[in-house]
Formats: structure tokens, sequence, C-alpha cells
């Protein structure tokens, strides 16, 4: 008969348990570690994609940092996204998955009509609101001028063309009212009836009943929005490629951040220098730039709640 000691009973434990964690361990590795230590890898190397690359230091990150004259307009635009588009996306999902929730009858139609936009494809979305938004014909500025209202450039304009940008993607809230809808749905109501007996009016019950309910779907909306935000890219391509009146045509050059590099995003920076200027390591810093902006947002989100948590218990 075999017997076990207690030290081959935890190795066999650990095996068995690194055995059924092997597929996602080995998806980690491949998908993430790889690409992760390859990208810092190249960032220090010039490198085109045809040749070897050769290590040239500091010399990628001080090019970027300091000579290149797009960085800091793209850094600007995507801390700007991140901020007042997230921002704009969690407030008004989270009110239309209230208004929705407190609907008697036909509360399924405006859930269908609130949910269409996002199923809409971004390139085909984005044209429907350039042409929307167009300064000269578009219907939105004949009603407002219509109305005695000021008529803005919208993606024409360096001053309107992120907010344009915020509207479009405010449009396409579907998939957060319906996750906010499933929250609320899910706060008992038991807690808004003591709530009531005590007195407490819409504002103190949201704040006190209906927030720390749904405070972890809060959260992961706005970290997702955050992740979502620094992968910008289509949108505000198309944008300011329809604005410039450059729609298509092969062999066309286009600089992306139309009008006067207001539309530029740090994605957009990557697709630039590597596959146009095939500056590989350049755009292997920009990559790990966002990278740091995501885990240090998510870190301090977290690092927040968690405080507060603590504070409330």
């Amino acid at each position: 008969m075999t017997t076990y000691t207690p030290r081959s009973k935890r190795r066999r434990a650990a095996v068995r348990t690194a055995a059924f964690m092997s597929p996602w361990l080995i998806g980690f590795c491949v998908f993430f570690v790889y690409p992760l230590v390859s990208t810092v890898y190249f960032s220090f190397t010039k490198y085109d994609g045809f040749r070897a690359p050769a290590f040239n230091g500091l010399t990628n990150w001080t090019y970027v940092f300091t000579e290149y004259p797009d960085f800091w307009p793209a850094m600007r635009n995507t801390l700007w996204l991140v901020v007042v588009m997230v921002a704009c996306r969690v407030v008004f999902g989270l009110g239309i998955g209230m208004l929705i929730t407190r609907i008697k009858t036909g509360a399924g139609i405006f859930r269908t009509l609130f949910y269409l936009p996002y199923l809409a494809p971004p390139v085909a979305a984005t044209l429907a609101f350039v042409f929307l938004l167009n300064p000269g014909t578009g219907p939105v500025n004949s009603i407002l001028g219509g109305v005695g209202l000021p008529t803005p450039g919208w993606f024409t304009d360096a001053t309107w063309s992120k907010p344009a940008l915020t509207m479009l993607a405010v449009w396409g809230i579907g998939d957060l009212m319906v996750i906010f809808m499933a929250a609320l749905l899910d706060v008992p109501k038991e807690q808004y009836e003591a709530a009531e007996l005590d007195g407490a009016s819409a504002v103190q019950r949201f704040r006190f009943v209906t927030l720390p309910n749904i405070s972890p779907i809060i959260m992961f909306a706005v970290v997702t929005g955050i992740i979502q935000a620094m992968q910008y890219y289509t949108q505000p391509l198309v944008a300011g490629k329809v604005a410039s009146g450059i729609i298509g045509g092969s062999g066309q050059q286009f600089s992306p951040g139309f009008p006067d590099k207001s539309t530029l995003t740090l994605p957009q920076l990557v697709y630039t220098l590597g596959f146009q200027r095939f500056d590989y390591g350049s755009a292997c810093v920009v990559a790990l730039v966002l990278f740091a902006l995501a885990m240090a947002f998510t870190a301090l989100l977290m690092r927040r709640r968690s405080g507060l948590v603590q504070a409330g218990d």
C-alpha cells in the first residue's frame, strides 16, 4: 500500500491545480506576457519590421516625449476623452437605466430603441453623425439656426470636435443601459421601503440606497470605459477623415487629427508610427504609455473604492 506524506499530498494538489489552470496560464503567457515583454524590448531598439532590431537605448523614448510634435496633443485629447466621455457615458447610461426601470408601459419598446444604436457599426455610426452635424447642410445646425441658437462647426471646429465625439459615444450607450438596468432591478425593494418610512427623499434614497448597491457595477463601467477610451481609434479617425474631405481613394495620405489635431488620439499614433512610418520602436513607446495610463487609472479607482468601502464599514 502506497502512503502519502503531507508534503507529497501538497505536491499532488499543486500539480492538479496547475493542470486545471494550464489553459489559462498558457493563454496569459502567449497573449499578454510575451507581447508585453516584446513591446518593452522593441521600445529600446531601432526596428522597422524588415531588418533585425538594433539596441539604441532611450532614443525612442526621448524622441516621443521631446521631439515628436503629435505626442502631447494626442495625450491631451486622450485624457480629455477619458475624463469627459467616460463620465458622460456612465451618467447617461445610469440615468436612462433608471428611467426605463420606472416605466410601467412600453418599457420593452424604449429599451429596444435605446439599445439599437449600440449595434450600429462604428464606421457607419460615425459617418451618419458627421453628415448630421455638417455645419453647412446638416439637419442639426439647420434646427439650431432656425430657433436662433449658435451653429457650431462640430467636426470641422477644433473646439467642438471632441464634444461631437462625446455625443456620438453617448448615443451608443445601450450596453451600459442594459448593465445598469440589471443592477437597479437587483436592489432590494425592502431597503427602498425602509428609507421611505424613515422619510428619505428621492435624492436621499438614490444616494444612500441605490448608489451603495450598484457601486460595483459603476466601478466596472468606469474601468471598462477608461480602457475603451484608451483604445479610441476608429471614430475619431473616420470623423476627421470625412470632415476634412478625404473619404477614399487608394494612395491618399491622411494625417489623423483633423481639425488642428483635435481628434488625434494615442492609438492613432501607434498606427501612424508603426504602420506608416515603420518606426516600431517609437510605436512601442506610445503603446507602453497607453498601458501605463490604463493601469494607473484602474489602480487609482480600485484604491479609491476600497477606501470608501472601509470608511463605510
